[in-house]
């Protein structure tokens, strides 16, 4: 049992019970209750205390109030009550750091003596000299109290910054200070008051700075018993108490502490009720959001608080394998008192948000969306709010399946609240995990992992003879903060720019990076658009700086929304994404090997067994025309393969084919990828590359790397065209449409190539473009072609006489090799 210590009034009379209950507190911070006489002597309860804990009574010394109790003495001689609280210590002399020991021994004692006869009273009576305080930090006999206790904890900081063990930490906890730290605030003494503020607020500040970064869970728990020990007396309005409730929350901020020491866990149950309360004023204002129209909106600060707890209570539970959902009970039965408060908070809190955001419903369905004003600010941090119970949801039984379910049926807020309020600068990976969203919406997210497109541009000349070596150049020797950038690619002895021509660049870049005759990438034999490295791309020494070039190339290009009309392997897939390869996902990257594998697997055990493979543990193959056998394990070669290893075999079989032979390569593209995420830090990159990869599936990626693959569809096309100078019933627009609708696929998409230079539209079709088409009419006569300007999806098209004549020039831009580089910009 753990009770909570409650430092003992200076003025108490004695229980009337021949019987009382005491609180001794271990130096482990654990706490004692025992029961016993008043009657009965400190030799008993040093015997009683021998048989818990095995520390011989020989070794023990009991505080109470400042002084150490005699063997001899009865308990009603130390004038004890009941519920009086006291430590147990070792004698000084075998006492790990008595110089810590010592020295808040000595501020325990002057406290007490001021809450007893005020903050200016003499010390003359009470021995306390702080010895282990040197001369030049304060004359003990003329320094007022106030700076006395200053100087003793600024020494107390000095030990605890040192210790690396955090030995002074436990002490410090251990030897009541932190009680005699918070009577001496809630003292009747106005000066005793600012005196315990002063002290309290200078040293938990202190140990929340980045100083004691090393040893910062040991600060928390000491800060942890601040907030304690204040919530009971002065309660969680006071200012103080916020003060220190705050410490401890940026102390813990969203990372947590990592594994620690059996010791040194910090109960869950310790946090719960910080959690409660931020829970409850959320939920207020939440309340007030469905409401009244002069609310102005939910508290940042509320809500910020409220995500460091949640997030400093996850982290405990993971960092110390307790697991997620281990307070409580399939069925919802919690284990602990801590972890059923938790589901509380966190299922009222939840019915809270499914309120509001069905209220939210409501008005989206009805309103503008665009126009929504005051309102849409009432909503600004629901998506923070959210993102914490979410958190929520992790620890307790059931509570994924609440959230999710709940989100599901609320599926048109929670897309409102993406695009109008997620902001690159905040983790919403959280949503990507469960697939309940939209692709819109899940693009909307991914893209946030990247730098939005900015006003300054990183210029590329480029020499259409030698397109990826000048490409390769400019993109691996730019400096990452130039990439983030926007790109402008202009080629030589040409005149167009913009953005036309640099989807123009994309789109042929990315062809010769995955051309097979350049050994990077090989081309799947079931599917010739999917790719995965060449094994033998060392034919070219500059290889693995090519993988690095086509990291960063395919991420700019999803940067800037461009389709490039190319799609991974799964093998290549998967890895990036950090899983393992397995059978399944080799069948298109080498269908004769995948199906030899499920042969081998299939086969009868006995015949297995009878060698009717002759295969042992080795991987056969040519690289570069050389014949090469590899053994898959030690002594491979001697090793046959029979019905109990041949799971193995393929495995090891599976891991040297696709993942050992592209190890570097891969690696390579993923420092590429890396280099172009929203982050000015190496180490934030590479997480944002984890995170898009480990949350985006192999069929988003294809969509957001290929686009839509169906037929052009006229209908669609039509709907987003407009007309500059001509009406759609005029005869030149009939007859256009009527000559597209009887272009074969291969022509509509040149012709749209020419028009707009994309090749493969968005999966959202022509509404997925960044502007609506548009048709001009020029002066040109009969004899010209249409001309476009890509940058703006502008087609200028003469006033053709006859439907012939424009059937005629139409055929002629949509030839191949003629759609390219027609557009003046």
């Amino acid at each position: 049992m753990q009770a909570a210590l409650n430092f003992p009034p200076m003025s108490s009379s004695p229980s009337p019970s021949p019987t009382i209950q005491l609180f001794i507190r271990l130096f482990s911070g654990k706490t004692l209750v025992l029961t016993t006489p008043l009657t009965a002597t400190v030799a008993s309860l040093h015997a009683q205390i021998a048989t818990l804990t095995k520390i011989p009574s020989t070794e023990q010394r009991l505080i109470y109030q400042g002084k150490q109790l005699q063997p001899h003495h009865t308990l009603s001689q130390c004038t004890l009550v009941n519920d009086s609280n006291l430590q147990l210590l070792a004698r000084l002399k075998s006492t790990v750091h008595p110089h810590m020991w010592q020295l808040l021994v000595d501020l325990v004692k002057l406290i007490l003596h001021c809450c007893k006869f005020g903050p200016d009273c003499s010390r003359k009576s009470i021995d306390c000299r702080f010895d282990y305080l040197s001369a030049s930090e304060f004359r003990f006999e003329y320094e007022s109290n106030d700076f006395v206790v200053k100087a003793v904890l600024t020494r107390v900081l000095g030990f605890i910054s040192k210790d690396e063990d955090a030995e002074h930490c436990r002490i410090f906890l251990a030897s009541f200070t932190p009680q005699a730290l918070v009577t001496l605030y809630t003292s009747r003494f106005t000066g005793n008051r600012v005196m315990g503020n002063n002290a309290i607020r200078d040293f938990v500040g202190s140990l929340s700075s980045s100083k004691f970064l090393l040893i910062m869970r040991h600060c928390a728990l000491v800060v942890l018993e601040f907030c304690k020990l204040l919530r009971i007396r002065v309660g969680t309005s006071d200012g103080l108490y916020i003060f220190c409730r705050d410490s401890l929350g940026c102390m813990f901020g969203d990372k947590g502490f990592g594994r620690c020491d059996v010791k040194d866990l910090i109960d869950v149950s310790e946090f719960v009720p910080f959690i409660d309360e931020f829970a409850a004023a959320l939920s207020s204002q939440l309340v007030l959001s469905m409401g009244s129209e002069a609310f102005v909106g939910v508290s940042s600060y509320d809500v910020r608080r409220f995500s460091l707890f949640v997030y400093a209570v996850r982290n405990e539970i993971l960092a110390n394998k307790l697991g997620p959902g281990s307070g409580v009970e399939a069925g919802g039965c919690p284990h602990d008192e801590g972890m059923e408060m938790l589901w509380g908070v966190f299922k009222y809190l939840m019915g809270i948000m499914d309120l509001c955001l069905e209220k939210m419903e409501g008005r989206l369905a009805v309103e503008d969306k665009e126009n929504l004003g005051h309102m849409s600010c009432r909503w600004k941090k629901y998506l923070r709010i959210l993102k914490g119970l979410n958190g929520l949801a992790k620890m307790v039984e059931g509570g994924e399946e609440l959230f999710w379910g709940t989100f599901m049926k609320r599926e048109a807020s929670l897309t409102y609240l993406i695009f109008k309020f997620a902001k690159r600068t905040h983790d919403q990976t959280w949503i990507l995990v469960e697939k309940f969203t939209n692709f819109e919406t899940r693009r909307h997210l991914f893209m946030m992992m990247f730098p939005g497109v900015k006003d300054e541009n990183h210029e590329m000349l480029i020499d259409r003879s030698q397109l990826l070596e000048e490409s390769f150049a400019y993109i691996v020797n730019a400096k990452i903060e130039a990439l983030h950038s926007g790109l402008c690619v202009e080629f030589k002895h040409e005149e167009a720019t913009g953005p036309g021509v640099l989807r123009e660049w994309f789109y042929l870049v990315c062809q010769e990076i995955f051309n097979p005759q350049n050994a990077l990438f090989v081309a799947c034999p079931n599917d010739r658009r999917r790719f995965f490295p060449n094994p033998a791309s060392k034919v070219d020494p500059l290889h693995l700086g090519y993988f690095k070039f086509s990291g960063r190339f395919i991420a700019l290009a999803l940067m800037h929304k461009i389709q490039v009309g190319i799609v991974f392997d799964r093998v290549f897939f998967v890895q990036l994404a950090g899983k393992n390869v397995c059978l399944e996902d080799i069948c298109d990257a080498d269908p004769y090997l995948y199906k030899s594998c499920k042969t081998i697997l299939e086969m009868d055990a006995d015949m297995v067994d009878q060698d009717a493979l002759g295969l042992t543990f080795i991987r056969e193959g040519y690289e570069l025309g050389t014949r090469e056998v590899v053994e898959l394990c030690a002594r491979g070669e001697n090793i046959s393969v029979t019905s109990r290893n041949r799971k193995k075999y393929i495995d090891l079989l599976i891991q040297h084919s696709f993942v050992t032979s592209i190890a570097e390569q891969v690696a390579h593209f993923i420092q590429g990828f890396s280099d172009i995420m929203d982050s000015a830090h190496m180490k934030t990159r590479v997480l944002l590359q984890k995170s898009f990869f480990k949350n985006i599936n192999l069929e988003e990626l294809d969509w957001m790397l290929y686009g839509r693959e169906s037929a052009l569809c006229l209908e669609d096309w039509r709907a987003h065209t407009k007309y500059v100078g001509f009406q759609e019933t005029d005869p030149q627009i009939c007859w256009f449409w009527k000559i597209v609708g009887e272009m074969s696929a291969k022509r509509r998409r040149r012709f749209l190539s020419f028009w707009t230079s994309i090749k493969y539209l968005p999966v959202e079709g022509f509404r997925g473009l960044a502007s609506q088409l548009n048709i001009y009419l020029t002066n040109n006569s009969s004899d010209h072609l249409p001309s476009s300007s890509t940058c703006f999806y502008r087609l200028s098209l003469p006033p053709y006489p006859s439907e012939e004549i424009m059937r005629d020039r139409l055929q002629i831009i949509t030839q191949e090799h003629v759609d390219r580089s027609f557009g003046i910009s």
